[in-house]
């Protein structure tokens, strides 16, 4: 089939008169237009436009709403509108988060659920997933939907030269996927994988379309920039200014409205997203009436944006979850295997103090590594803040504290999984005489007093918190260092560069460092690329943390395919998490999005990318 092509010159001719019309056509707050020579034209106020009289007329017949438009700010450019290719790009994967649908979606409480599949099957040995696909889906150029072009798109992915992000790349080579009939489709795995139906969300694309195309030439293709897909919104023009791309304008997909999940809602009739180079730029936009919404506000920026009038802002739990992690495999703080003193510097530090100084609206405090408004979320009581606590288990921890670094693994593996107990005080030195000693036998007449001396300070232990260039996270770590040096040790902190940061998690080049684990852009809550002991090498265990039994815990969540055994299983891991404080959970960090007060519906719930506001699209809408 010919392969269909709209030409990117005759876009950007009349891509600023379409983006006029339709914003002119917005039913909220006015819009200033952008004009080709970066000027822009100011909304009509009662001081440029002044009222005319109003004569007496009878009531007049009710007119038909005019359309709604959302014109929403983005930071960055626009690179690739392929679902395949956009992991890298926010910009890119907000868009086409509206264009394209995956097999699979997620719900409010980040739980996978059908979308462009009507329903699936797993085999008993977890091996196989046989997927039913939906017979009313069709593509925005009105071909129908198939298992072909599922094939076609996981053929795509796991081509030798497939252009996109290695790890998609790596995860479906090992993929086998088949066409059973056109509405089946068979995935065979080499191991089960409870989150493989989460793999399923990436964004279709249409065989029909991209026939012929390798993963060579799929980087350069003109579908990049006039995609096709099956979304609730289709591709209608690029918008550019001084030669620059700087926008894109989508509208509802008729096709969409033929669907059932389709036939009601959507009052937004077409949406409209400008990129600027910073949030700054973003947040004047907003403020000159040239957007009504903001794809998203950085922390730093929240005082600014709450002092803008007509600006509404939403927050949610970013997919992230910020932890401060110990290098088990440094001999300079082997300590850290022991789990006495693990708990010790869990108790010495008061969480929720530090996290509303230091990320106030940026963050809030964390008692899980897994995400709160996952359906897996499930904390356990998490060590309060007790110094001396801290202190006593630092006594009691003496003598391993010292021991070789070769025995303290053995310690921790023969860790009770409870807590250790409140009441728990080191052994009293015994003054009592020996067998066949007499009272006074060795001791210094009374006349002749022993002089006593002062015995020497404890020698303090040295260690380091690496931490990003962020003034905000340094002075939280120097406060986690100042709490830590009434144990005895000496805490300094290292600020670094984000690309230095990288390097040095990844060599295993620190003591302790303050790091944001990042799940996005997965719904699924399996934790076991930061935690499990044999993710130290490729994975994300940068401390190398070495816990059997947590391990353990997530290897059965991750093999189970029945939800309610993987509750369990996560439900055990928070547990021993709690108990054996592997690494110091602190905060969850939040996104922010922001919106003109007049447009009603926006709810954010789960986030595995922040591309996820979208999910309730169909309810928003501008009101009076």
């Amino acid at each position: 089939m010919r392969i269909r092509l709209r030409p990117a010159l005759k876009h950007l001719l009349i891509a600023t008169g379409l983006l006029t019309a339709a914003v002119t056509l917005a039913g909220s707050r006015p819009i200033a237009l952008a004009q080709s020579d970066g000027t822009s034209t100011p909304p009509p106020t009662s001081e440029t436009t002044p009222a005319p009289p109003q004569p007496t007329m009878p009531p007049a017949e009710e007119t038909a709403t005019p359309p709604q438009v959302l014109v929403e700010a983005l930071v960055g450019e626009i690179r690739k509108l392929n679902p395949l290719l956009a992991s890298y790009n926010p910009v890119d994967r907000d868009i086409t988060a509206l264009i394209f649908e995956g097999l699979t979606t997620t719900n409010a409480y980040g739980e996978i659920i059908p979308l462009l599949a009507e329903s699936w099957r797993v085999s008993d040995d977890g091996l196989q997933y046989l997927v039913r696909l939906r017979d009313d889906v069709l593509w925005h150029d009105g071909v129908p939907f198939s298992a072909v072009d599922v094939v076609f798109t996981a053929q795509l992915l796991s081509a030798p030269d497939f252009p996109g992000p290695a790890e998609l790349h790596e995860f479906w080579r090992t993929v086998e996927v088949d066409v059973l009939d056109e509405r089946t489709v068979r995935f065979r795995l080499t191991q089960p994988l409870a989150s493989f139906p989460d793999q399923l969300r990436i964004g279709i694309v249409p065989e029909h379309v991209l026939r012929g195309v390798s993963g060579e030439t799929l980087a350069q293709h003109p579908f990049n920039l006039d995609p096709i897909g099956t979304g609730p919104y289709q591709f209608e023009a690029l918008t550019a200014s001084t030669g620059h791309l700087d926008g894109v304008q989508l509208r509802l997909a008729p096709v969409f409205r033929q669907r059932p999940d389709g036939a009601e809602g959507f009052a937004l009739e077409r949406i409209v997203f400008r990129t600027y180079p910073s949030a700054e730029a973003a947040l004047e936009a907003f403020a000159a009436n040239e957007v009504n919404s903001i794809g998203q506000i950085p922390p730093a920026l929240l005082v600014d944006a709450q002092r803008i009038p007509g600006l509404s802002l939403y927050s949610a739990v970013a997919p992230q979850v910020g932890v401060l992690i110990y290098n088990w495999d440094r001999d300079s703080v082997s300590y850290v295997r022991n789990p006495r003193v693990r708990l010790a510097l869990a108790h010495a530090v008061d969480r929720a103090a530090l996290i509303a100084k230091h990320l106030p609206g940026a963050a809030i405090l964390a008692d899980s590594p897994l995400l709160p408004n996952s359906w897996a979320y499930d904390p356990a009581p998490w060590p309060a803040y007790d110094l001396a606590r801290a202190q006593q288990l630092m006594e009691t921890a003496g003598a391993v504290f010292e021991a070789p670094a070769e025995a303290e693994p053995e310690a921790d593996a023969d860790a009770p999984d409870e807590p250790l107990p409140e009441d728990e005080t080191p052994p009293a030195e015994d003054t009592t005489p020996g067998e066949g000693e007499a009272e006074g036998v060795g001791e210094a007449p009374e006349s002749t007093p022993t002089p006593t001396e002062a015995p020497p300070a404890p020698p303090k232990r040295a260690m380091t918190i690496l931490v990003p260039d962020d003034a905000a996270l340094e002075a939280l770590a120097g406060d986690l260092a100042a709490a830590w040096e009434q144990l005895g040790f000496s805490a300094g902190v290292d600020p670094v560069s984000p690309g230095e940061m990288k390097t040095r998690l990844e060599r295993g080049d620190f003591d302790m460092a303050l790091v944001e684990l990042s799940f996005e852009p997965y719904a699924d809550p399996d934790p076991y690329v930061f935690w499990h002991q044999g993710q130290s090498e490729g994975g994300q265990n940068f401390g190398a943390m070495d816990d059997r039994r947590i391990s353990e815990a997530l290897e059965n969540a991750r093999r189970e395919p029945h939800g309610v055994n993987r509750a369990y299983y996560y439900s055990r891991f928070q547990e021993l998490f709690a108990q054996r404080v592997p690494a110091l959970v602190l905060y969850y960090p939040l996104y922010i999005y922001g919106a003109d007060s007049h447009l009603d519906g926006v709810e954010l719930g789960f986030l595995s990318t922040p591309s996820d506001r979208f999910r309730t699209i169909r309810a928003w809408r501008f009101v009076e």
